[in-house]
């Protein structure tokens, strides 16, 4: 499992990196605040294959994330899962934004549209 983590640290992250060189930084109109949307896409890492799999289980990590940017900042989660960093690394938005619900989070913002998305109940 931890063996696997890393593996995909190796990957993603280096490919986050490279992506801010050669993709035009997107940043939403500020729903991330000071934050790149790229940096907010790393911290949400363990969340990747939760969100490319809807019948994985979600891990904790992912689930204490999203629900603290949630909190903080429910634009910036849904700038997040339509990034082009994000798809790039496999993640499927129309999956993704199944996470809090996963998660059982209480305030998820149930009907919420995410562009075409809608966060469900």
């Amino acid at each position: 499992m931890v063996t696997s983590d890393i593996k995909t640290c190796l990957v993603v992250f280096p490919f986050v990196l490279s992506s801010k060189v050669f993709i035009r930084e997107i940043d939403a109109e500020g729903d991330c605040g000071d934050t790149p949307i790229w940096q907010e896409a790393l911290s949400l890492l363990p969340c990747q294959d939760a969100g490319k799999n809807a019948t994985i289980e979600v891990p904790a990590a992912c689930c204490t994330k999203v629900e603290d940017l949630l909190k903080t900042s429910p634009n910036c989660l849904c700038a997040v899962w339509l990034s082009p960093v994000v798809k790039q690394a496999g993640v499927k938005p129309e999956i993704a934004i199944t996470i809090p619900k996963r998660c059982n989070i209480q305030k998820r913002y149930a009907g919420k549209k995410c562009r075409d998305l809608t966060v469900p109940s």
